[in-house]
């Protein structure tokens, strides 16, 4: 059996395959689930299955990003225009959480819109000084209200196009 067969015709590997593409930034879940479903996964293995792809990298980021951006500038100087982008990302995104704190950073995470999500969230939240056991609760909260609104809307979506 190749991987391909195994992630496209077996139960467990559409799973894997679904947490894999929702572990991806900008795709996140937002692409996840309504892929996940296209691969034939009920909807809620296809939620499950996305809402751990797109938190595992969460707590991640909120930790060592700092640290990988430090990094970066000090062993990759030509990668600095990337690292700038970033930070400013984060930043600017950071402004609309901060005066909200953790509801705010679930609510930016929670809507599914470009440019929202578990990664910038979580990039805002390391960028905002949040601690782990605080900014990922919002997240996971964030991700998991995502998940509902993407899943209802897969639902609609599918039901309306068959």
């Amino acid at each position: 059996m190749d991987i391909m067969h195994f992630l496209t015709e077996t139960d467990f590997g559409r799973c894997v395959f679904t947490t894999l593409v929702s572990m991806i930034p900008i795709i996140e879940l937002r692409g996840g689930i309504p892929f996940g479903v296209a691969l034939g996964l009920p909807y809620q293995e296809a939620f499950v299955s996305a809402v751990i792809g797109n938190i595992i990298p969460a707590p991640f980021i909120i930790v060592y990003i700092r640290k990988i951006f430090m990094m970066m500038r000090r062993y990759m100087p030509r990668l600095n225009g990337v690292v700038d982008k970033m930070e400013k990302k984060a930043h600017l995104k950071g402004q609309k959480v901060s005066k909200y704190k953790y509801i705010g950073l679930w609510l930016f995470v929670a809507i599914p819109l470009p440019g929202t999500g578990a990664w910038t969230g979580s990039l805002a939240a390391a960028f905002l000084d949040m601690r782990l056991r605080k900014a990922f609760p919002a997240v996971l909260l964030g991700v998991l209200t995502a998940g509902c609104i993407m899943t209802a809307l897969t639902h609609v979506g599918v039901n309306l196009f068959s």
